[in-house]
């Protein structure tokens, strides 16, 4: 697949996946998510012992809203190894909350190559969000 992502990204990611606290599953993840300002956001996963931990992606999107931001532009996954680390179903609807459809969503290999990027469409077909509800939404 083409298109390399940028070296700070890519860094940010190792990074933070690098300090995930996964002792159960053995299976560090980081996130990465930008937001309609620009700013970056990273989240780690993080277990406990009764096996309902905080995933990368809600762990950045949680920091993006607590600094009262709510538009998602891109969001950058990255697993431990070569294959796709995709988000969890929970975390699909997460990242549906704050996407428009312009919205892109990048999941790079361990090393920080892109694997694959998908649209929240795409990541989630005939999805359910906040219109759904009667509520405005960036999808509308």
């Amino acid at each position: 697949m083409s298109g390399e992502i940028e070296a700070s990204i890519v860094e940010a990611l190792i990074q933070v996946r690098d300090r995930a606290y996964a002792p159960y599953s053995n299976h560090p993840v980081g996130a990465l998510v930008v937001s309609e300002s620009g700013t970056r956001y990273a989240g780690a996963n993080v277990e406990v012992a009764h096996y309902k931990g905080l995933c990368a992606e809600a762990s950045a999107i949680a920091a993006m809203a607590s600094a009262g931001e709510r538009e998602l532009r891109e969001v950058y996954v990255i697993g431990p190894g070569q294959h796709l680390c995709t988000p969890c179903g929970d975390c699909r609807q997460r990242i549906r909350e704050f996407a428009s459809a312009e919205t892109r969503i990048r999941v790079v290999d361990a090393e920080g190559r892109l694997l694959r990027r998908y649209t929240i469409d795409e990541l989630l077909p005939d999805s359910f969000g906040p219109e759904n509800l009667g509520r405005d939404s960036a999808m509308d």
